[in-house]
């Protein structure tokens, strides 16, 4: 495998068909095309959502019909497969689902799955996913893992060295928080997404934001002099 780290850290990824049935929307699509397969190999990991049975079967379905080999792997109430490393390096994509990202950096804490998950970065798998998914990778970011009041997350893989906000157009306490953590140094520079956004970045470095609807934006928030500041990043429509 040849391809260099990779990560595409999300707002997004499906969407609903005119019968209401989940399918992959532009940043899934991305994912699939950043691995130059012409089959890929795809791993869905739903920890977040405590490995729950209908997010696992609605990704097997949303793409049923497509050139792609779709797996999951479940930690609860064991893993489902026997050698945890040998799958994750033996995919093209890892898309990791949303929920609780503190709930999730500690179950692959305890697998060992965070060295894993860091060697299949190493070794060129498109690491992606959406929410608790696109926090993960980053140093931290703000969480609903704790409760309905958003807190601070901290002990992300760091993978990529900034803070990371999701959802950012859509939960009202996402933008502030974010602004406090970096101001206060709590977070470093950070990377926002609004829903439907998109952050591609090789090796550590940020290669652009993409989007799979009109008018939506990422965002960068740096510390200045004891404050905040927010700047907005266009991302080319997909």
């Amino acid at each position: 495998m040849t391809r260099p780290p990779t990560i595409l850290a999300t707002s997004g990824g499906f969407t609903r068909d005119a019968r209401g049935n989940s399918v992959p929307a532009g940043l899934a699509r991305l994912a699939l095309r950043l691995t130059g397969a012409e089959r890929p190999k795809l791993c869905f990991v739903p920890t977040a959502s405590g490995d729950a049975v209908g997010y696992v079967q609605m990704i097997y379905a949303a793409f049923a019909g497509w050139s792609v080999d779709v797996s999951h792997l479940s930690l609860f109430p064991m893993p489902n497969v026997d050698d945890l490393r040998k799958h994750v390096l033996e995919q093209d994509v890892v898309w990791v689902g949303g929920g609780s990202v503190a709930g999730l950096l500690a179950m692959w804490r305890l697998h060992g799955l965070d060295e894993v998950m860091r060697e299949a970065w190493d070794a060129g798998v498109v690491l992606a996913g959406v929410s608790a998914g696109s926090i993960c990778w980053h140093a931290g970011g703000t969480t609903d893992s704790f409760g309905p009041r958003l807190r601070p997350v901290t002990d992300g893989l760091g993978l990529l060295p900034y803070g990371n906000g999701v959802h950012y157009d859509s939960e009202a306490e996402r933008r502030p928080m974010l602004h406090e953590l970096v101001a206060a140094g709590t977070l470093p520079t950070s990377y926002a997404t609004d829903n439907g956004v998109g952050l591609l970045y090789q090796g550590t470095d940020l290669l652009g934001a993409y989007a799979e609807t009109d008018g939506a934006y990422a965002y960068r928030v740096e510390a200045a002099g004891g404050h905040a500041v927010e700047t907005a990043l266009s991302a080319e429509r997909l």
